[in-house]
């Protein structure tokens, strides 16, 4: 509405329009191996199920941070926006709707290239503005695979992580490493801190959904099964007393 406002007023020169671009040029986009687009698919579904859709969860789309430079910018491998319902949308600009409050970085160097090297991530998200930002190297030891930073008094410093596993705040859940559909280890989220309520990928939200059918209808076959022996018994117990009765009749 302001824009519109804006334009209907005369200004001292032309206006020189800026270009936030949903993606690169094709001959600058970079390659994605199978495996980091199935941590990032994976990342994206766990993300959906923990921030349901009262919250915005997005996946490698441009979060432009300057507005007077489009070059400004960052592609998280997933971002959460806080109090913003789901949509859809082609880029992110954070002087119109703010600043993702979570972002996470996966990073699979030995079969995925970077846009950025990550020291120039981690300027990026500085200046972004990230609350929290989570993480995940698939080619470190084991031990040393997840990282996460906290903004406190406009820092953005580096949590100190035990076991690979440490609160995820901005969605008041738990951050650890753990299997994910096929791959042996992902950066997953979970209700509790032992990781034993995992938000589920869609697959496993459907494993669990099929679980729980075929569970009920156990259940049912198990009730009606003992319905059926109860009144089995009930005829048996009336067919004796009527037998006792017709006996003292006689």
């Amino acid at each position: 509405m302001t824009t519109l406002r804006a334009r209907s007023l005369q200004h001292v020169r032309p206006v020189v329009p800026l270009d936030f671009p949903a993606s690169e040029p094709e001959s600058q986009r970079m390659g994605q191996s199978g495996r980091h687009f199935l941590m990032c698919k994976a990342l994206y579904e766990i993300l959906r199920a923990a921030a349901g859709d009262e919250h915005t969860v997005s996946c490698d789309a441009f979060v432009y941070f300057d507005a007077a430079n489009p070059e400004r910018k960052l592609a998280p491998d997933g971002a959460v926006k806080l109090g913003v319902p789901q949509h859809t949308f082609d880029s992110w600009k954070t002087w119109e709707r703010g600043a993702p409050e979570l972002a996470f970085e996966i990073l699979s160097p030995s079969d995925a290239p970077e846009r950025w090297a990550f020291e120039e991530k981690l300027l990026r998200y500085r200046a972004l503005g990230v609350s929290e930002l989570v993480v995940f190297h698939a080619d470190a030891e084991p031990g040393s695979r997840l990282r996460v930073w906290d903004r406190i008094d406009g820092d953005l410093v580096e949590r100190a992580v035990a076991g690979e596993r440490t609160p995820c705040l901005t969605l008041d859940a738990h951050l650890l490493v753990a299997p994910v559909d096929e791959l042996p280890a992902c950066v997953r989220l979970a209700e509790d801190p032992e990781g034993r309520h995992l938000y589920p990928t869609e697959p496993e939200a459907r494993a669990r959904e099929a679980g729980a059918r075929q569970k009920a209808e156990a259940d049912r076959e198990r009730e009606a099964d003992a319905r059926q022996k109860a009144e089995a018994r009930l005829r048996e117990a009336e067919e004796r007393l009527a037998a006792i009765e017709a006996g003292r009749a006689r």
